[in-house]
């Protein structure tokens, strides 16, 4: 059933009203699939889920558009972009930093068609760059350094999560001083933002059941 995810404080940090309008409608028809679409071989499936539109919590996006402007980001990456939460609140920061890009990735096209309208009912299309396929491949060149990237995922039957092997696709292009988000705490994400050597630093927020935040210093 439709449900709405209100903000924790009652006031996001967004000022647009049409930006807002959008963000609202999207969180008022949040849907998810019953518990048990998650039992089968499908669940690993992403097409066999192109009619839910998995998104961050409203937290999580005003922490982005935050950040975003707090650092003056010009550059960001959004994984997974579904129909388009995320990119809101990444576009909406990059227009109000004076301009900017956001590139967002999504494997599945009709959630990418979806969100490119939901960008556009807010003004922002001409502040993101939706790429359709795998990000392992549509990622690997995002055109220059990244102040900014949202890393989510989907699960994989065997090997690193989508998470994993996307952060080791991005990291390399995310300048110091960039920050990483990442929405799901997939094991092995985690392990690669807090090994040393991988020249982050991180924090567990307590938004969404735990959200992992990581500043690139080296």
């Amino acid at each position: 059933m439709p449900h709405e995810i209100p903000h924790s404080s009652g006031l996001s940090p967004i000022r647009d009203a049409r930006v807002l309008e959008v963000i609202q409608r999207l969180n008022s028809s949040r849907r998810h699939p019953a518990r048990e679409a998650f039992d089968g071989p499908s669940r690993y499936d992403a097409h066999a889920f192109a009619e839910y539109g998995f998104s961050i919590h409203p937290d999580q996006g005003d922490l982005i558009y935050l950040l975003c402007r707090a650092m003056s980001a010009k550059r960001v990456v959004d994984f997974a972009t579904s129909i388009g939460m995320s990119a809101l609140y990444f576009a909406a920061a990059m227009r109000d930093n004076g301009g900017g890009l956001v590139i967002g990735s999504e494997l599945v096209e009709e959630k990418a068609a979806i969100a490119r309208a939901n960008l556009a009912d807010a003004g922002l299309a001409d502040f993101a760059d939706i790429r359709v396929g795998d990000a392992r491949e549509t990622l690997r060149n995002v055109g220059g350094l990244v102040d900014f990237a949202l890393i989510d995922g989907w699960p994989s039957p065997e090997g690193p999560s989508l998470a994993r092997s996307v952060i080791e696709i991005v990291a390399p292009q995310l300048r110091v001083g960039g920050y990483v988000l990442n929405d799901n705490a997939e094991p092995d994400f985690i392990e690669y933002i807090r090994d040393p050597a991988s020249g982050f630093i991180s924090t567990t927020l307590p938004i969404k059941r735990g959200t992992e935040l990581a500043l690139k210093i080296a």
